[in-house]
C-alpha cells in the first residue's frame, strides 16, 4: 500500500510539473461573450489569463476576471499583450485593424484571430467585408507574428456546451506556423472540441466563410454545427 502511494504521488507531482511547464501566459484582446467563454475554459487547462480591455477597471470586466479565477486579471490591450506568450484577437471584426495596430511588437508571438469580418446585406444574409481575410489582415499588421486563424465557426454558446449540440464539433485550424498550429490544436482539444487543420493561413478566407454559411443558416432557420468527418 505504501508503494502505491508513493507511485501515486510522484505521478501525480510529476503531472502537476509538466502542466505548470507547459502553461502559457494567454491575452485574450476583447472582454465581450466569447471572451467569457473561453478565459475559464484556458484557466482550467492551467494558462495564466490576463484580459485586453480599453476599460480594465469597469465592472463588467472585473466580473469577468473574478469569473476566470487562477490569477487572472485584466489590463490595457497593449500591456495584456507585451507580456503573453499567446495573444487571442476577440473583438468586433471592423476594430482588428486599430485594435492590432495599438498591441505593439507581436513578433515571435501565437496570435489567434477568432474574428469573423461580414456585411448583412439588403436580403439579411451575411457577405464578404474585406477582400482576403481578417487573419491575413493581422498578419500583414504584425509580419513577424505567427498567427493562427480559429475558433471561428460557432457562437460561444457552443464554445461552452459543445455536447448540447448533440455530437462532437469540429474546429477548422490554418496558419502557416506549423508550432503554432500545433499549441492552438492543443487548447482546442482542451475545450472538447475536435481541431482540424485544414492547411495554410491563405486558406482562412474559406474558414472565414464557413461563418457566413454557418450565419446564414441560422438567419433561414436550419442551424447547423461543424463536423468534419475523417476520410475512411
Amino acid at each position: 500500500m505504501k508503494y502505491v502511494y508513493q507511485l501515486f504521488l510522484s505521478v501525480l507531482l510529476t503531472a502537476t510539473a509538466v502542466g505548470t511547464a507547459l502553461a502559457d501566459t494567454i491575452a485574450i484582446i476583447g472582454t465581450g461573450a466569447v471572451a467569457n467563454a473561453i478565459g475559464p475554459m484556458l484557466t482550467a487547462q492551467g494558462h495564466e489569463i490576463v484580459f485586453g480591455s480599453r476599460n480594465p477597471d469597469r465592472d463588467d470586466v472585473r466580473e469577468l476576471v473574478a469569473k476566470t479565477g487562477a490569477g487572472a486579471g485584466a489590463t490595457t490591450p497593449a500591456e495584456a499583450a507585451a507580456d503573453a506568450d499567446i495573444v487571442m484577437v476577440a473583438v468586433p471584426w471592423d476594430a482588428v485593424e486599430t485594435v492590432v495596430r495599438g498591441l505593439g511588437n507581436l513578433s515571435g508571438k501565437i496570435v489567434i484571430d477568432l474574428t469573423n469580418p461580414r456585411i448583412i446585406g439588403d436580403d439579411g444574409l451575411r457577405n464578404w467585408a474585406v477582400d482576403s481575410s481578417n487573419a491575413e489582415i493581422i498578419q500583414g499588421l504584425a509580419p513577424g507574428a505567427r498567427v493562427v486563424k480559429a475558433l471561428n465557426t460557432m457562437n460561444w454558446r457552443t464554445m461552452v456546451d459543445p455536447e448540447a449540440t448533440g455530437g462532437p464539433v469540429s474546429v477548422p485550424i490554418v496558419g502557416d506556423d506549423e508550432a503554432a498550429k500545433a499549441k492552438v490544436v492543443a487548447l482546442v482539444a482542451g475545450m472538447n472540441l475536435e481541431p482540424i487543420d485544414l492547411g495554410p493561413l491563405r486558406y482562412a478566407r474559406i474558414v472565414e466563410g464557413m461563418y457566413l454559411l454557418w450565419g446564414n443558416a441560422n438567419t433561414l432557420g436550419r442551424g447547423f454545427n461543424y463536423y468534419l468527418r475523417p476520410a475512411p
